[in-house]
C-alpha cells in the first residue's frame, strides 16, 4: 500500500532484456520475455533492501537487486503493456515511493500500485500560480471519475477538480510540479492512472447484490 506522496524522482538508467526462465508448474518451464528496469535513486537506494515494494510511476514493483544508488526491477511483458513503461527511455524521470509502513502517516490516499489504465495528457498549462492538468478519460472508466474524488496519476495522489465529457482535470501546485516528474510533462505524454480503491469495492458489492 502507498500514499501517493512521491519521495524521490529517480532517473532511468536503462531497460535491459533478460531471458531468465519462469517456472509455471512442476516439470514445465517456459521462457517468458522480461526486462530489467534500472533506476538511479540516491535517496531511496540508501533506505531500500532486496524484496521491498516500491511504486515506480505509481506501479508497484519488487526491488530485485541494488548496487550503489541503482535499483533494479524485473518487468514482465504484461506490466510493460499496461503501463507507460513502454515509453521509458534512458534519463527519463520516474516518480518513486516506498510502501507505507504500518506506523506511517497517510498523507495522501490509499494507493495500491495497481494501474487501471494508461491515459494521455490533453493539456497542461499554467493558470495563475498553479497548473491545470487535463487527462483523457475513456467512457468505460467514467464511473470511477468523481468530482472531488481521489485519483493517482504516475503515483501522485491528486483530487479531481472537474469532470468533462471525455476527460477530467486536476490542479497542480508549483511544489508538486517541481518535486515530481510532472515538471517535464507536456500534452501528449502518457500517465499511469489508478482510481480510488473504495470506488472499486463499492461497485463490486453493488454488482453482487444485483
Amino acid at each position: 500500500m502507498f500514499t501517493g506522496l512521491i519521495e524521490e524522482v529517480g532517473e532511468v538508467v536503462g531497460v535491459l532484456a533478460s531471458d531468465r526462465s519462469t517456472q509455471l508448474r512442476p516439470r514445465v518451464a517456459s521462457r517468458r520475455r522480461r526486462s530489467v528496469l534500472q533506476i538511479a535513486a540516491p535517496a531511496i537506494a540508501k533506505k531500500s533492501r532486496n524484496g521491498d515494494s516500491i511504486a515506480v510511476n505509481g506501479c508497484c514493483l519488487t526491488l530485485t537487486s541494488r548496487r550503489g544508488n541503482r535499483l533494479n526491477f524485473d518487468l514482465l511483458e504484461e506490466t510493460i503493456a499496461r503501463t507507460n513503461f513502454k515509453k521509458l527511455r534512458r534519463n527519463h524521470p520516474v516518480n518513486l515511493e516506498r510502501a507505507l509502513p504500518a506506523e506511517g502517516r497517510l498523507g495522501g490516499h490509499f494507493v495500491q500500485g495497481h494501474i487501471d489504465y494508461v491515459s494521455r495528457i490533453v493539456a497542461f498549462e499554467k493558470k495563475g500560480p498553479d497548473f491545470r492538468l487535463e487527462v483523457e478519460s475513456p467512457a468505460e472508466f467514467a464511473q470511477y471519475v468523481v468530482r472531488k474524488g481521489s485519483i493517482a496519476l504516475n503515483g501522485i495522489s491528486l483530487t479531481i477538480a472537474e469532470v468533462l465529457q471525455k476527460s477530467f482535470t486536476v490542479w497542480i501546485i508549483p511544489y508538486t510540479k517541481r518535486h515530481t516528474n510532472l515538471d517535464r510533462a507536456q500534452a501528449g505524454d502518457l500517465v499511469n492512472v489508478e482510481f480510488d480503491i473504495l470506488a472499486k469495492y463499492v461497485e463490486r458489492m453493488l454488482a453482487v447484490r444485483g
